[in-house]
């Protein structure tokens, strides 16, 4: 009797055992699937984020170029000074959009988001024109962005680009 008693305690240990794995495993499973949901969504954020950057620049808006920026953002143009702080930021843009005219696409490269942090490169094409003659010619470029969650949205904290057709 003691034998099956015994046989019916290790039984249940290991059927409890079991159990339990198979739990962790289905938890790990079930958090990871909840990671990936959340990355995705972030994601989607930071999408729409460089949506309206893009008609920022699209419509040489420099007010909303700088409302997407943190408040200590740093703005990397090409042949031009940093623009670094809230003010900064607008003052750039300002110069840049009394110089030219963009209307450009952006194509989403990759996306990583990393906690409150993420990046994301990119590349744009499109056309520029140049105010003071008022020649066309043809824009590309591949961008940086680097983003911070700040209050629950995400902002661009720094963001550079650099040709990558030569003038011509």
């Amino acid at each position: 009797m003691k034998k099956i008693l015994l046989t019916a305690l290790i039984l249940a240990a290991l059927v409890s055992c079991t159990q339990n794995e198979n739990k962790t495993e289905s938890d790990n499973k079930t958090q990871i699937e909840k990671k990936e949901i959340m990355q995705k969504e972030e994601k989607k954020k930071i999408e729409e984020l460089l949506s309206t950057y893009q008609k920022s620049l699209n419509t040489s808006d420099a007010k909303l170029a700088q409302s997407l920026y943190t408040k200590d953002g740093v703005f990397m143009p090409t042949e031009a000074p940093s623009g670094i702080g809230v003010e900064g930021i607008l003052k750039s843009y300002e110069f840049v959009f009394s110089q030219i005219q963009l209307n450009i696409e952006f194509f989403i490269e990759e996306i990583v988001v990393e906690g409150n942090m993420a990046f994301a490169t990119t590349s744009s094409k499109g056309t520029v024109k140049i105010l003071a003659d008022g020649i066309e010619a043809p824009e590309a470029n591949r961008e940086l962005f680097v983003f911070e969650k700040v209050d629950g949205e995400w902002k661009i904290a720094r963001y550079m680009f650099n040709k990558t057709e030569p003038k011509g």
